[in-house]
């Protein structure tokens, strides 16, 4: 059961007391209290949050949210500030080797090797691991067939596709054969096609290898498709922790989307009197709103925007989406942080060319 409170969402379950402790101890990552600050600004804020093992989770939020330095914390690349963690039973302060020997990681921004073959890329990790010569050929040929790298093994990296790239790095991100793994915005900028086989891989790296995996991504129906719970983080904190569906039904009724003309604030202040009503949201000509049996409120919403002045030129209706809950947990829509992500990484390039 998901709740909606003021100030944020937080997920509730109605689970017994038993049932509660045997999750817990299923957990492969236990997060207790976990915050982090950089100086003034505070990214997390006390965290808690049980992961278990084999579970495909979610991590949603807007840019800054908190998703990279939850994940950077987990895998010890950052410290917290106060709070702690236990990643494959290992404490991220005193057990840091450990942790990463059961942790993969597959990063956002490439980070192959472009003068060496995948098979090399390959190697080079494995001996990073302190795998022996059988061990580390055995591995890449099991990662390499996984992700249906094998016939291209020889070839140097820099002759490989977007896609191929992203399917060499979590192989590498699996030589080791860890118990957890990191999937950073894992298809970003991938074509349709391509972004759908990634998909395949990432389902049976959870249900046929057992490996748990931890995603961050933009794409709402990536992780509407993948994963088993989703967490949404807003302003370093978990709003919202439920599963796919369950959040989505969280919101209730359909979803009227409005494109609208005229001076919307009293057909706004209408609406959001309206019992019927839920969440209502505005997006340039679009006004979309959350309503009990959409079909039948349809002509008394056309007839109320007539009475205020605005005209109504379409109207659609469909099921609430994961976009939906983002929008109303955090006031954005994903494609804007998208934007906003983009404009952020040429103004870096930018800067970093005129130096």
């Amino acid at each position: 059961m998901i709740t909606f409170a003021g100030g944020g969402v937080g997920a509730t379950h109605s689970t017994p007391l038993a049932d509660k402790k045997e999750a817990l101890d299923a957990a492969i990552i236990r997060i207790e209290g976990l915050a982090k600050t950089f100086g003034s600004l505070t990214a997390l804020h006390g965290i808690d949050l049980q992961i278990r093992e084999n579970e495909l989770l979610g991590l949603l939020g807007p840019n800054g949210a908190g998703k990279t330095t939850l994940i950077s914390i987990l895998s010890t690349l950052l410290p917290p500030s106060s709070g702690g963690a236990r990643v494959c039973g290992f404490d991220i302060r005193t057990e840091q080797d450990e942790v990463r020997k059961c942790i993969g990681i597959v990063f956002q921004d490439p980070s192959l090797d472009d003068e060496l073959t995948g098979a090399e890329n390959l190697d080079f990790h494995g001996r990073l691991y302190g795998m022996d010569s059988s061990m580390r050929r055995a591995r890449m040929n099991e990662v390499l067939n996984l992700v249906d790298l094998s016939d291209r093994q020889d070839d140097l990296v820099k002759t490989y596709s977007g896609g191929m790239r992203r399917r060499l790095e979590i192989a590498r991100g699996l030589m080791h054969s860890p118990r957890v793994l990191f999937l950073d915005e894992p298809t970003l900028g991938l074509d349709p096609q391509t972004r759908r086989r990634i998909w395949d891989y990432i389902r049976n790296l959870n249900a046929l290898q057992g490996t748990t995996i931890i995603l961050t991504t933009h794409y709402m129906d990536e992780a509407d498709q993948l994963c088993s719970r989703i967490a949404i983080i807003d302003r370093g904190r978990i709003v919202a922790l439920d599963s796919p569906e369950s959040l989505k039904q969280g919101l209730g009724g359909d979803m009227l989307e409005l494109e609208v003309n005229g001076s919307r604030s009293q057909f706004l202040e209408s609406l959001q009197a309206l019992e019927e009503v839920g969440h209502v949201s505005v997006h340039e000509d679009r006004v979309v709103l959350t309503v009990k049996h959409g079909e039948e409120f349809i002509p008394r919403v056309i007839e109320l925007a007539q009475s205020r002045g605005v005209a109504v030129s379409s109207v659609s209706m469909r099921k609430p989406n994961l976009e939906d809950v983002f929008i109303k947990l955090t006031g954005r829509e994903i494609r804007e942080e998208i934007v906003t992500e983009a404009k952020d990484r040429i103004r870096i390039y930018q800067t970093s060319r005129r130096r």
